[in-house]
């Protein structure tokens, strides 16, 4: 059997509540790139869960991984889904007037308001109405998130927004930054509010910034469900330009088959208040639901 830890430079987080089973991981890596078993060709997904569970105890005995981490923050992965339909998203609702009564002639306000459309940056009330109903109907486009952000900004600096990270998200953070790794996020969320979201969190440390080596969006990035993403994502970082070697965790589907498609080894998580996933895709077998660091110093993180 070719496969091992010891395969991995980059894996690719949804984090929340994640729970990285070493058995899943070979799994799916096997799963993905097929090589050989036992001598064999075979792509059965199930074939590969159980030679890798038989092996994976030897395996973890001789290997360890060497991990840089793209962790994907989408809302529901390392804090919970209401977080930000619950208070980020109604925050900025109500933020909204009094900025604009204050600073809509504002040089610093107006790189926010010139962004959108022309129809709507002459008019307070054309422009707040185009943003609720951007906002009712969850249409992520790259002005309306900047200006979240910089209507969020106010919140955090106020201490009115918290970040609730999930209480494993610090400990893997700190183990896998101590172990040499890198912490790369990747967001449908514009780069400024990661930055916000994890400069302003619950944890022992409430700046988690220094942990992480980079960020993306779908603006420097891209979709996250489209292939070129992920490619783009990995050639910003050619020390680690083995595709092979990353591996993407997400609550979407999509985004998890988008990853595969750039190459790389992907997994889906389960997050409580999460949409379910396809109960007829083979990969949603192998979802995980809990991120727990002793169990990824077991992997050598």
């Amino acid at each position: 059997m070719t496969l091992n830890l010891n395969e991995f430079d980059v894996l690719v987080f949804d984090i929340g509540k994640i729970k990285l089973a070493p058995q899943l991981l070979l799994a799916t890596a096997c799963f993905v790139d097929c090589k050989d078993c036992f001598g064999l060709s075979c792509h059965s997904l199930y074939w590969h869960m159980f030679c890798t569970l038989l092996y994976t105890r030897a395996l973890l005995g001789y290997h360890t991984f060497r991990i840089a981490i793209i962790t994907n923050i989408t809302e529901g992965t390392v804090c919970p889904i209401s977080f930000v339909k619950d208070l980020l998203f109604p925050y900025a609702l109500e933020a909204l007037p009094k900025v604009l009564d204050q600073e809509w002639d504002s040089p610093e306000f107006a790189k926010y308001r010139d962004a959108f459309p022309e129809e709507y940056r002459n008019s307070r009330s054309d422009f707040e109405a185009h943003v609720r109903d951007l906002v009712k109907r969850d249409v992520k486009i790259a002005y309306l998130k900047s200006l979240q952000g910089y209507l969020w900004l106010q919140g955090y600096k106020s201490g009115n927004i918290v970040a609730p990270l999930f209480p494993d998200v610090e400990p893997f953070f700190n183990e896998a930054t101590q172990a040499g790794k890198k912490i790369i996020i990747y967001s449908s969320g514009s780069v400024p509010a990661q930055k916000l979201l994890f400069s302003h969190t619950n944890s022992g440390k409430s700046d988690m910034t220094p942990l992480i080596a980079d960020y993306f969006d779908t603006t420097n990035a891209g979709p996250k469900t489209e292939v070129d993403s992920y490619a783009k994502i990995v050639s910003e970082h050619p020390e680690h330009k083995d595709v092979n070697r990353w591996l993407f965790l997400s609550d979407n589907i999509n985004e998890v088959k988008a990853a595969v498609g750039a190459g790389m080894r992907s997994l889906p998580v389960v997050r409580p208040g999460n949409a379910p996933l396809p109960p007829d895709e083979p990969l949603s077998k192998l979802a995980i639901t809990e991120f727990k660091h002793s169990e990824v110093a077991i992997l050598g993180v």
